[in-house]
């Protein structure tokens, strides 16, 4: 046997990026959300407004919800889930803090399954998700990048055509962080690793956990322009005069917590 004088050099694959994550502004938001099924848009805005990721979404159940009696309004029924440790990523229970809309949305399924909150209709039964990305939401996106210069007068950027659930994510924290929403809380909405957190709220933090994820659907107007879009937007435009290529005004036509564009 011949040692080696030294560890010969491997070359790294070349041609792999990791993607670029890509929050969704509220009018690309209500354009993807329309083109989704009822109940995969359901999902979606659950998605938004809670920052689960895809795993988290299809394998919530309902054993894992406690209710909060002392926090119900006259519309609505208090409750979060506890996430085991051995279904989060980062191996830590979690607790998940439901803002109205994720509330009157959880509503909206219960009794459609025994076990699992998100289920996909089969026949004359209903099974868990997979994947909350299946065939109808890439056919969705397909459809929704192809509105896309209709709706915003440019070319759909790469990211809104391949829009992934952890953007659903990075869209939920970013809108917490534009409506001045602590570094704590949402690290603690978002379920991030820190020193600090525990599962053990008491109902008046949670109370004010749900004031701080209540403040994310009202930013309909607030201008959501992202410094990787920009930049984004800088690398795919094409050298020539700009005189005369500005587009029509975005909309600002949100999803309502039915799932469905309002009026």
């Amino acid at each position: 046997m011949t040692w080696l004088e030294r560890a010969p050099t491997i070359l790294a694959e070349k041609g792999h990026r990791p993607r670029d994550p890509y929050p969704l502004d509220d009018s690309e938001q209500a354009l993807l959300f329309s083109e989704l099924t009822a109940d995969r848009r359901r999902i979606a805005l659950f998605a938004v407004n809670t920052g689960l990721r895809d795993q988290e979404l299809c394998r919530l159940q309902w054993t894992w919800e406690v209710r909060i009696p002392e926090l119900d309004t006259p519309t609505l029924n208090r409750s979060v889930f506890v996430l085991p440790a051995d279904f989060v990523k980062g191996k830590r229970a979690r607790v998940v803090v439901l803002n109205d809309c994720a509330q009157a949305i959880l509503e909206e399924f219960r009794g459609q399954h025994r076990r699992y909150v998100f289920t996909s209709k089969r026949g004359h039964s209903r099974r868990r998700l997979k994947h909350v990305i299946a065939a109808s939401w890439r056919s969705a996106r397909v459809r929704a990048a192809q509105k896309y210069r209709e709706r915003f007068g440019t070319d759909s950027p790469d990211g809104f055509r391949r829009i992934r659930v952890h953007d659903l994510r990075r869209s939920f924290g970013r809108r917490l962080r534009a409506a001045g929403v602590s570094l704590e809380d949402r690290q603690d909405l978002l379920g991030h690793k820190r020193q600090e957190i525990t599962t053990h709220y008491s109902a008046a933090e949670v109370g004010h956990l749900i004031q701080a994820a209540n403040r994310v659907p009202i930013q309909s107007t607030s201008s959501s322009t992202t410094l990787l879009r920009v930049a984004a937007s800088l690398a795919a435009r094409p050298r020539r005069s700009r005189i005369g290529s500005h587009g029509p005004a975005q909309e600002t036509d949100a999803i309502g917590c039915s799932g469905s564009p309002s009026e």
